[in-house]
């Protein structure tokens, strides 16, 4: 899954820049972790959208098909 890395990454870095009392680090961490979960929401975007696109065309096949079929039944 996109973005699990980026979020473990952050996690370990946000931990340790609050061990060391590393703002930076801390600061770091917690924008990979955003990155994570943005790539996480945009594959999740993606997926629902290819998904919805393929039942349209299912859709769009079954319509163009009865269309043939009352055609030909004439």
């Amino acid at each position: 899954m996109k973005g699990t890395k980026d979020i473990v990454k952050g996690r370990i870095e946000e931990a340790a820049g609050a061990l060391l009392d590393n703002e930076k680090l801390r600061a770091k961490g917690q924008k990979d972790q955003a990155v994570g979960h943005i790539k996480r929401a945009a594959e999740k975007g993606v997926r629902q959208a290819k998904e919805s696109a393929q039942k349209i065309i299912e859709k769009a096949k079954n319509v163009a098909q009865m269309a043939v079929d009352k055609v030909q039944a004439k």
